[in-house]
């Protein structure tokens, strides 16, 4: 976790530099859009977009393991009553046959 955590300050001290070294007013045309804006701004937006789209992706299987979860849950359920259900049948009658063995 440590190692992760030094490589991330050290990749966003590069993009930091990058931007500060790059100031200018660059021009973004998207489709018919256009719009100025710095190249940190560039770079935000391109992270943002980034995260959104892995967010997007990683949706469906959490939804998919959530549901998983639940189907297991309630096959526990099933398997624990049937366990007791068992232990119930073949538990030795308490009776006076078995006190007399003691």
């Amino acid at each position: 976790m440590n190692g992760a955590l030094v490589v991330l300050v050290l990749l966003l001290a590069v993009v930091a530099a990058f931007g500060l070294q790059n100031p200018g007013e660059y021009t973004v045309r998207f489709l018919h859009l256009s719009w100025v804006t710095s190249m940190l701004g560039v770079i935000v937006a391109a992270f943002a977009a980034g995260v959104l789209g892995g967010w997007i992706t990683g949706v469906p299987g959490y939804f998919r393991r959530r549901s998983e979860a639940s189907a297991a849950k309630k096959r526990i359920q099933e398997l624990e009553i049937e366990v007791a259900a068992l232990k119930a049948k073949s538990a030795p009658p308490a009776g006076p046959a078995a006190e007399g063995k003691a």
